[in-house]
């Protein structure tokens, strides 16, 4: 059996998929566990698949490209490609060159002393300070609401065993985090802290909105927070309301001002009610909508080819 099965999604990287697998052959060449590399294609339009066959052919660790029929995220991606290990280990890789190769070693070693996940945080000093100022917020308020022991420094990167494995790939999840999930299951678990390099090559996928969307199936899928949160609001807003009448009435019977009804005072109590009332009504639906797409059961990807571009044995041994 294989050591440890790089699962490495991917969009349009024909610009780093040689590089990748070049360099993967040779640390592979020196290490002393085998490795083989499931690359997943999610839906990319480029080179990218030609480049993999073309150079993944001639390597020594065993490549096997899984083609995705379309393009349904990361997460969905390194799903897919769980489902076609057969490894001791299954790790986490990226196209774009930014996780080190030195990473592998490091947390492989760190799971052979009994560890069954394996999580590296990046390290503050690489990030810039907006970034580690959002990245603490989101870490604070996912240890708050949803996982306690959220690693600080955030998750970037997971080695876990085939037991992890057989747990994720039996209980696949629609939108959410395959990173959430690795980290509620609990498991014996070590943090290590890890370099990351900038990206060289290619535009990265990770925008904007796929963040929000990270951000929002973070608590909408493994908390009850936001449901939470709209109770409180609306004992907020109904005490303030009670109060605000209180006062009305009472100023009213005792003259201390004049509370004569105002146009401006009347738009301000509708924009903020009805404010309040469709971002509750929004919460509200995000888990209602989760729980019709849970109900329909449609697959979290599907799988177009499976290529065995080479089945060679591995190296490091």
């Amino acid at each position: 059996m294989i050591d440890i099965s790089l699962v490495i999604p991917f969009l349009n990287e024909e610009e780093n998929l040689q590089d990748l697998l070049l360099q993967l052959n040779e640390y592979a060449a020196a290490q002393g566990f085998t490795i083989e590399a499931i690359l997943v294609d999610d839906g990319s339009t480029d080179a990218s698949v030609d480049v993999i066959r073309r150079v993944g052919s001639s390597d020594t660790v065993p490549v096997k490209l899984v083609r995705l029929s379309k393009n349904f995220g990361s997460h969905a991606a390194i799903r897919a490609g769980l489902t076609h290990t057969n490894s001791k280990y299954c790790m986490f890789f990226y196209a774009d060159m930014q996780n080190p190769l030195s990473l592998i070693g490091e947390m492989h070693q760190k799971a052979c002393e009994g560890y069954d996940i394996v999580v590296a945080q990046k390290t503050a000093k690489q990030v810039s300070f907006i970034e580690r100022l959002f990245s603490s917020i989101y870490s604070s308020l996912v240890r708050r609401f949803a996982i306690p022991d959220y690693p600080k420094g955030g998750a970037d990167n997971f080695l876990f065993n085939k037991r992890v494995n057989d747990c994720i790939c039996e209980n696949a999840e629609n939108n959410s985090s395959i990173f959430m999930q690795i980290l509620s299951m609990g498991f014996h678990r070590a943090i290590i802290d890890a370099s990351f390099s900038e990206r060289l090559k290619g535009k990265s996928k990770w925008t904007l909105s796929k963040k929000i969307k990270l951000f929002i199936d973070s608590f909408i899928a493994f908390s009850y927070m936001p449901i939470r949160m709209i109770s409180a609001l609306g004992i907020c807003m109904f005490l303030f309301g009670f109060l605000y009448a209180l006062w009305i009435f009472i100023a009213s019977l005792t003259g201390i001002v004049n509370t004569g009804l105002g146009f401006p005072t009347l738009i301000s109590v509708l924009l903020l009610g009805f404010g309040v009332t469709n971002f509750a009504l929004g919460v509200v639906a995000e888990y209602i909508w989760r729980t019709l797409d849970a109900a329909r059961g449609r697959p979290v990807f599907i799988i177009d080819t499976v290529e065995i571009i080479n089945s060679k044995e591995g190296v490091g041994k």
